[in-house]
């Protein structure tokens, strides 16, 4: 189940989280391993990470369900083209009618996602008589700020980046599996091909640069929407999402702490 978060209570933690950031030093060796994946990544030279904290939001009423997130993202960051691998995909759900007779309120839940959304969805087996809502849910890492993921890496390939991102070093992954049996949100892969850990970077090469991720870059209907706490622009669109809309995370009980924000999210969502 998710949980929702009063507006103010939203900007009040994001902004707490970025003031705290300004005023704590940066470990040595995470500034470290930052640079290793920039050597790797293509990231620029000059790029500060302290001076960044980028944030994901998604708005579940926006999506369509179109795949185009999920087909750029494998494109832009070569994912293994079979499709079990993905760094994101749309997930959708079929929330059917209760059954007659009963003091539910709704019935059966039903999630697919085929190849991950990239070539759209087939048209529903269960009755448009019989549906009670449907909805697409784009799916990523969830940027944790306790992230079991990081707990769990026996050698400190997994980290938190300074400016929000989870990062993976493939130069230091050994391949062992433990962060992807720790993640609660399926978000990690086996790599078959460069034989370490794999999951959503956020496009670091991308980003890094001023540029989108390649999800967010491709969205024809805005449900993705990407910003940098540390430097908003004017009528920032993440500070007026947070603002405006009910925002919720995926399994808030766990206490992960997750920095991608949904809007629009059934309770049905897992």
């Amino acid at each position: 189940m998710s949980k929702s978060f009063s507006r103010r209570g939203v900007l009040g933690s994001l902004g707490g989280i970025v003031g705290g950031l300004l005023s704590l030093p940066v470990a040595r060796h995470v500034k470290a391993a930052v640079q290793r994946v920039f050597a790797s990544a293509g990231a620029p030279e000059g790029y500060d990470a302290t001076k960044h904290w980028w944030l994901m939001v998604i708005d579940i009423d926006r999506c369509i369900g179109c795949g185009l997130c999920a087909e750029a993202c494998k494109n832009e960051n070569h994912v293994p083209k079979v499709p079990t691998y993905f760094r994101t995909w749309i997930e959708r759900y079929i929330i059917k009618k209760p059954r007659p007779g009963t003091t539910e309120t709704r019935g059966e839940t039903l999630v697919d996602s085929p190849n991950g959304g990239i070539d759209g969805f087939p048209p529903s087996l269960v009755p448009r008589e019989e549906i009670l809502k449907s909805f697409f849910v784009p799916k990523l890492c969830n940027l944790c700020h306790q992230s079991p993921c990081t707990q769990a890496c026996p050698v400190g390939a997994t980290f938190d980046a300074p400016d929000g991102a989870v990062l993976i070093d493939p130069n230091y992954c050994i391949g062992c599996g433990f962060c992807i049996q720790a993640c609660p949100y399926g978000c990690r892969y086996f790599n078959p091909e460069t034989k370490t850990a794999d999951k959503c970077s956020l496009c670091y090469h991308r980003i890094t640069r001023g540029l989108k991720p390649a999800c967010v870059e491709i969205c024809p209907t805005g449900a993705r929407i990407f910003g940098d706490l540390k430097n908003p622009v004017p009528d920032d669109p993440i500070l007026r999402f947070v603002r405006d809309k009910k925002v919720q995370t995926l399994k808030p009980h766990l206490g992960t702490e997750p920095r991608v924000l949904y809007a629009g999210m059934d309770k049905e969502v897992r």
